[in-house]
C-alpha cells in the first residue's frame, strides 16, 4: 500500500446547504486508506457542519472571510503540501486554481453557468482550464459548461450523489413520530420543502400554490424546513389571511430525513438547481414529489411515474399538482414508491468510489 494522498477539499460554506452535505455524506465512505481528506471553508458564519465533520476525523480550517481569505488560503497551501484540491464552487475554486501551483485540481460543479453572475461566471470561465477533471452532479449541468473553456481532454464526469439518511425514521410509525416532531395534525394533507430561503428556491412562489391548494383543501398544511434572506419575507407572507396558521416554519435542521416521513408530497419550486441532496432524500423515504422543471430535477423524477414536474415560476399549475396528490391517496402512494425504487441509484459509497476514481485518474496524469 502505498503513502496516502493528502487531499484539500475546499468549499465556500460549511452550511445546511446540499452542496455543503455532500461533502460529509461522501466523508462518512472515503477510502482512508488511500486518501487523507482536510477541509477549507471561506464564511466563518456557515459553520453548522463543521462539528460533524471533525466528529468524523476529519480536520477543517475555517479560512475567516473578509478580502483576506485568499492570503490565509495561500499559506494553507503551503504549510500542509496537498497532493491534490477537490474544489466546490466557483469563487473558491478561482482562488484556488490562481495559488494551487503545480497541485492538480478537480472541481465539481454543482450548478448552471448561465446562473452566476456575470463577475463570478468570467473569472470561473477565465481559469477553468487549470481544471484537470470536473465532476457535475447531473447531465444538465454537465451540458451547461462552456466545453472551450475545459482543458484539452477533459470531459465532465457527471456522478448523482446520494444521500445519507443513517438517522431516519423507519419502518411502523414513522409518519406519526415525524408529525409529533414537526407538531402536525397526524390526518393533514401535508406539503414540505426543504432549501435555503433564496429567490432561487422560490419559496414566495410556493406559497401562492399553497394559498391556491387551500382554497379547495382548508386544512392543507406547508411545512418550510430552512433559513435564509428571504425568511422575515416568506412570514410575512405567510401571516395574511389566505395562509394564516397553514405554515410551519421548521427552521435550519439537522435531523431532516428523520422528518420527511411527516410528508404526503415533497415540493421544490425552484427557478434553478443543479440536482438538490433533498430531493433524493425525499425521494428515498418515499415520496411522491412536485418539482420545477430545472436542473437536473427532470432527470431522476420523471413526470407521471415518480412525481410531477411543472414550469418553474407558475403557482397555478404547481398548485394543480399538489391537489392531484390530495385528492388521489391512491396515486400519491404510488409515486412514493416509483421514487422509492428510482432511488436505489442515488448510492452516496458509490458516488464517493466514483470521485476516488476521478482523483486516481488525475495523480496518475499529473506524474
Amino acid at each position: 500500500m502505498g503513502e496516502r494522498v493528502r487531499v484539500l477539499w475546499l468549499a465556500k460554506g460549511l452550511g445546511r446547504g446540499g452542496a455543503e452535505q455532500l461533502l460529509v455524506n461522501c466523508a462518512r465512505h472515503l477510502d482512508e486508506e488511500r486518501y487523507e481528506v482536510e477541509v477549507a471553508y471561506v464564511l466563518p458564519w456557515k459553520d453548522a457542519l463543521v462539528p460533524t465533520l471533525r466528529e468524523l476525523g476529519i480536520e477543517v480550517h475555517c479560512l475567516g472571510g473578509g478580502r483576506a481569505w485568499p492570503v490565509r488560503l495561500r499559506a494553507l497551501l503551503r504549510a500542509r503540501r496537498y497532493g491534490l484540491i477537490h474544489t466546490h464552487m466557483p469563487v473558491p475554486a478561482v482562488a484556488a486554481r490562481v495559488l494551487a501551483g503545480r497541485v492538480p485540481l478537480v472541481h465539481t460543479e454543482h450548478n448552471m453557468w448561465p446562473r452566476y453572475r456575470r463577475p463570478t461566471r468570467l473569472a470561473n470561465a477565465w481559469t477553468y482550464r487549470r481544471n484537470a477533471a470536473v465532476i457535475a452532479v447531473s447531465a444538465a449541468v454537465a451540458e451547461s459548461i462552456d466545453r472551450t473553456r475545459l482543458r484539452r481532454g477533459v470531459v465532465p464526469t457527471v456522478i448523482h450523489h446520494g444521500p445519507d439518511l443513517g438517522d431516519a425514521y423507519t419502518g411502523p410509525g414513522a409518519r406519526e413520530r415525524a408529525r409529533q416532531a414537526l407538531h402536525l395534525d397526524q390526518e393533514a394533507f401535508t406539503v414540505g420543502t426543504v432549501a435555503n430561503f433564496t429567490p432561487k428556491k422560490d419559496q414566495l412562489g410556493l406559497l401562492d400554490a399553497h394559498a391556491l391548494v387551500r382554497a379547495r383543501d382548508p386544512g392543507a398544511v406547508l411545512v418550510l424546513i430552512g433559513s435564509g434572506p428571504l425568511e422575515a419575507t416568506l412570514r410575512e407572507r405567510a401571516s395574511r389571511a389566505d395562509l394564516k396558521g397553514s405554515v410551519v416554519f421548521a427552521g435550519s435542521r439537522g435531523d431532516v430525513p428523520a422528518l420527511l416521513p411527516a410528508l404526503d408530497v415533497f415540493a421544490l419550486s425552484s427557478r434553478q438547481e443543479g440536482l438538490p441532496v433533498s430531493l433524493m432524500e425525499a425521494m428515498t423515504v418515499g415520496l411522491a414529489s412536485v418539482v420545477t422543471a430545472v436542473g437536473g430535477m427532470p432527470e431522476i423524477v420523471t413526470d407521471g411515474i415518480e412525481g410531477t414536474v411543472v414550469p418553474a415560476g407558475d403557482p397555478a399549475a404547481f398548485a394543480a399538482a399538489l391537489l392531484a396528490f390530495a385528492e388521489d391517496p391512491a396515486r400519491r402512494r404510488a409515486c412514493g414508491e416509483a421514487a422509492h425504487k428510482r432511488s436505489d441509484e442515488f448510492d452516496v459509497a458509490g458516488a464517493q468510489r466514483r470521485i476516488e476514481d476521478v482523483y486516481a485518474r488525475v495523480l496518475e496524469g499529473s506524474r
